[in-house]
């Protein structure tokens, strides 16, 4: 599979002499950590590479935009190689063109939840960006074009209030970066790991981890509370949960509002949603002899925390 490796460059100019080709060094800074792509059969992609030697020398690009770049074409490498797929590849039929085939892949890989939406965006626009530097370094002229330009006007208003429109260039291949339908969002939209990882980390758990932090992941991925909260939450606070109707969830109530009072970060009251299965496997931890051993060396005003330690 297609990695991403980091070069020391140092700066030199092609010189003839005696008859033989003679690298010379030139006097510039040296651009440390160049990120460059290799293939899975140990060949370099060179436009890529170029690529990014082209944006680490120049004077409105950094390193760390570089780097960004090569790792979402560090993707496309590795989905170009999954799908056997070249990435000249655009022939006649448009659906059986590499871009709009990864294009379908970024989108299939945002509604499911394996790629977030603002990653899909940026992924599709950094592929897009590097074809057209092929394309104005004639690197690349297909016989048939690789997208369609289009032009979006985008509203800007002044500090005096006056709006006028800007022209930017886009193409339909642009991913617009949108919220998935019907998907439960967690603060912000924010989701720190992908389905499938989850999947692997609560698998993980279960089998190496402790019961109680195989539970505070669930309710973590499932509920969106933060460690503080999880830490904080009452037995009573399970038992006091409401029903969200014709959803097979349920509520729990938290902050300094909330009887019993759970902690939350800027001491927010609210609800939040949580699985009717995790949360009966909740309560049914509560009574379970583990727990109830760690409630009798705990001090009475601890007594009624979900999670408690089983040292005094």
């Amino acid at each position: 599979m297609a990695s991403l490796e980091k070069i020391n460059y140092q700066p030199r100019r092609a010189e003839i002499s005696d008859g033989s080709l003679q690298w010379s060094a030139l006097k510039r800074k040296p651009i440390k950590n160049l990120p460059q792509i290799v293939w899975e059969d140990n060949s370099t992609w060179a436009e890529a590479n170029l690529w990014a030697l082209d944006q680490a020398t120049s004077s409105k690009r950094d390193l760390k935009t570089v780097r960004s770049n090569m790792f979402h074409l560090l993707a496309y490498a590795k989905w170009l190689e999954a799908e056997s797929i070249q990435w000249w590849h655009f022939p006649e039929r448009e659906s059986e063109r590499c871009l709009v085939r990864f294009r379908g892949a970024l989108v299939a890989a945002r509604n499911s939840g394996d790629l977030a939406p603002s990653t899909a965006s940026q992924r599709m626009a950094a592929v897009i960006r590097f074809y057209k530097w092929m394309q104005v370094r004639r690197l690349i002229s297909p016989e048939w074009p690789m997208w369609e330009q289009r032009f979006v006007g985008i509203k800007l208003t002044n500090p005096f209030g006056f709006e006028h429109t800007m022209q930017v260039a886009s193409t339909d291949l642009a991913i617009p970066n949108r919220k998935v339908a019907g998907a439960i969002q967690l603060e912000d939209g924010l989701l720190p790991v992908s389905i499938s990882a989850m999947k692997e980390i609560l698998v993980l758990a279960d089998c190496n981890a402790t019961e109680e932090l195989s539970l505070m992941l669930r309710l973590g991925f499932f509920s969106g509370l933060r460690i503080g909260s999880i830490t904080d939450l009452k037995v009573q606070t399970l038992h006091n949960a409401t029903t969200v109707p014709e959803v097979g969830w349920k509520r729990l109530e938290v902050g300094p509002g909330a009887r019993p009072p759970v902690s939350t970060k800027f001491s927010a009251s609210g609800s939040v949603p949580i699985p009717e299965e995790l949360l009966e496997s909740l309560i049914s931890y509560s009574m379970s002899t583990r727990r109830l051993k760690r409630q009798m060396l705990a001090n009475p005003e601890d007594q009624d925390l979900l999670f408690l330690t089983r040292y005094r």
